[in-house]
């Protein structure tokens, strides 16, 4: 049985007229009274009762109208769900991205434009630390990611990286530092200084970072207290425990007891990228990423 066998049926119980029930489908009357007979044989049941001058439906053909409009329903349905789906607009996507990411304009920016044109997209979105989200993307159980990554010469097999922005590094103090009104410091002036660290295992690489840049400054930062969140770090600074280093868009954060004063040592900053797998992006991605660049070039 083929649906265009039940899109004759439909029409004929619709217009109980074999003519213009033809006429509608653009066919000849006699090949279309030839399906319908063809479609009784096939079914084992007679739906149409006809007569010189009208067609009625019987019980049978009342039961498989409703089955038939049904059937033409799904199926247009179905039609309609994969031309969307082949175009990006509907499906389910997965979206990794680090602590200071919401804090930015860029994610509501970038979301905001997504949810415009595709509505109909289920986005899940996963706070994870950057080798996280390079294993899930490698193990298929992440799209797209949005990750702190400062080793641009370290290619990632399998990945693509892109580079969103550079953000400043500032340095965040207790309020009553001697250097809490500066304009802007420099690491070797927090030489004696205790820090407050990612610990090792966080998979955050911002703590590799600031030990580098320290280690350019020519000392090796005396890490004190330890926090795997950057929010808990700004509090232990509030609690005047230690300084810590963190990316401009913490700042916002605002804690009557620290201050957040920039950074002038040379690469200072800590870039932000967007990563994928390698190879052409899916049409649901490839929307995603066009929003991106939407976003990206309007906070510029």
């Amino acid at each position: 049985m083929e649906l265009r066998h039940l899109r004759y049926f439909v029409a004929v119980a619709e217009e109980l007229h074999f003519r213009r029930a033809a006429e509608r489908l653009h066919i000849a009357q006699p090949p279309l009274s030839q399906q319908i007979q063809a479609l009784e044989e096939e079914v084992g049941a007679q739906l149409l009762i006809r007569s010189r001058r009208s067609v009625s439906l019987t019980e049978a053909g009342e039961i498989f109208l409703q089955r038939a409009r049904r059937v033409l329903e799904d199926a247009a349905a179905a039609s309609t769900e994969a031309r969307r789906m082949a175009k990006g607009e509907l499906g389910h996507l997965r979206v990794g991205y680090t602590t200071s990411l919401p804090l930015k304009p860029l994610l509501p920016s970038i979301l905001g434009e997504f949810r415009k044109k595709c509505p109909d997209v289920t986005v899940q979105l996963r706070e994870m630390v950057t080798p996280e989200q390079f294993d899930s993307l490698r193990n298929n159980e992440l799209d797209i990611g949005f990750v702190r990554y400062n080793e641009p010469d370290r290619k990632i097999d399998g990945l693509r990286l892109t580079l969103l922005s550079n953000d400043p590094l500032m340095m965040a103090m207790p309020v009553r530092h001697p250097l809490a009104n500066a304009e802007q410091v420099t690491l070797a002036q927090f030489a004696d200084e205790r820090f407050i660290s990612y610990p090792a295992n966080a998979g955050a690489d911002l703590g590799v970072l600031v030990r580098r840049l320290c280690n350019w400054a020519g000392f090796s930062p005396k890490v004190e207290q330890e926090a795997a969140e950057a929010v808990t770090q700004i509090g232990l600074v509030a609690a005047g425990l230690g300084v810590t280093v963190m990316p401009s868009p913490m700042a916002c954060i605002a804690m009557d007891r620290v201050r957040y004063v920039p950074l002038a040592d040379a690469g200072a900053f800590h870039s932000m990228y967007l990563v994928t797998r390698d190879g052409l992006p899916k049409p649901l991605l490839a929307n995603f990423l066009s929003c991106v660049d939407v976003a990206v070039a309007f906070s510029h």
